[in-house]
């Protein structure tokens, strides 16, 4: 599956997405963008958009995209806190429909 982690995420969690082929915003270049083009560019490369955003379901139409959005909800993107969830979100990858949001932890 190929994921994006969007900038509120640690770069460092890509390498304990095992099995998976991980990219972040700031490797694609698109640091800055605003969610709803960030999805649009995020929907032509990847399967599954990785947010610690919260709200990111009430503002966007995510069922207008074929990209599944995973919201980690952690005490804080700090990967003392990132590490635990790491086989949750690794079992939910496998499990992620297009056009969903699923919510992980918290």
């Amino acid at each position: 599956m190929r994921i994006l982690l969007d900038e509120d995420l640690p770069r460092r969690l890509a390498a304990l997405l095992v099995g998976h082929e991980v990219s972040t915003v700031q490797r694609s270049g698109w640091s800055g963008i605003k969610n709803g083009d960030l999805l649009e560019r995020a929907a032509v490369g990847f399967d599954v958009f990785m947010t610690m955003d919260r709200n990111l379901g009430f503002q966007q139409n995510l069922a207008a995209l074929p990209i599944a959005v995973l919201v980690v909800e952690a005490v804080s993107n700090r990967m003392e806190h990132l590490a635990p969830m790491v086989p949750a979100i690794l079992k939910e990858l496998n499990h992620i429909p297009p056009k969903s949001l699923r919510r992980i932890g918290a």
